[in-house]
């Protein structure tokens, strides 16, 4: 229970703080590439393939995919929620087990190849490069302090929008079921309620945050390993 409590709290107080951080609408698009490049390695894990990725200004993304048989969009529309919150869960333990700078390069390697092969709207192109570069110069010239807090940054901004997605989902699964996105897709498919997909994701979500934020302490010492 008290790992629910203290992963609650540090949600609730991130999400608050990160609102005040200059730029931190650019971050919360980090979580955004992640969940459309999850659809996409899903549809070539099914050997379909990726036709391009559109991410927005407003932290909104599409992807366009095309699969063989419809079964294919379950695997496919399920990859997104459930990549980026394993995709939070991985920034955590890395930076748990110190290894923020390899975390780090993982984000920036997300980064290039979603603009080199996926990724084709104006908006789109113009953040992945800027973030890519970015992200490439503080790797390589800044700081260990500097390299550890802007790693943070993006894992607590991916931690915290991993788990407002699908609560967002929820919301629009119980008030308009037809612009509920990846439940909706699900619902067409399984005749599953696009609700029930929606709190499926919100579970899963949540459970990867309480074990992220677990991670951060030792166990029976109560304090944050710091990386190396």
């Amino acid at each position: 229970m008290f790992s629910w409590l203290r992963m609650t709290a540090i949600i609730i107080v991130t999400a608050f703080l990160t609102r005040f951080i200059p730029f931190s609408a650019f971050f919360q698009n980090v979580n955004t590439l992640v969940h459309e490049l999850a659809h996409a390695l899903a549809a070539l894990l099914l050997k379909g393939s990726v036709l391009h990725i559109y991410l927005y200004a407003d932290q909104s993304g599409v992807t366009y995919t095309s699969y063989t048989d419809s079964w294919m969009l379950i695997p496919i529309a399920l990859a997104g929620y459930t990549g980026s919150a394993l995709f939070s869960l991985l920034l955590f333990f890395l930076y748990a087990k110190g290894k923020a700078r390899f975390g780090l390069a993982i984000v920036a390697i997300a980064a290039g190849v979603a603009l080199a092969l996926f990724v084709r709207n104006d908006y789109g192109m113009a953040w992945s490069a800027g973030f890519l570069a970015l992200t490439a110069l503080i790797y390589f010239v800044a700081p260990r302090w500097l390299r550890d807090f802007y790693y943070l940054l993006i894992a607590f901004i991916c931690l915290v929008e991993s788990i407002i997605s699908p609560f967002v989902l929820l919301y629009l699964a119980i008030t308009e079921p037809a612009s509920a996105g990846d439940a909706a897709g699900l619902s067409d498919v399984t005749g599953v309620p696009a609700f029930v997909w929606s709190a499926l994701f919100c579970f899963f979500s949540l459970w990867c945050a309480k074990t992220a934020t677990s991670s951060l302490f030792r166990r029976g010492a109560g304090g944050i390993l710091i990386s190396k």
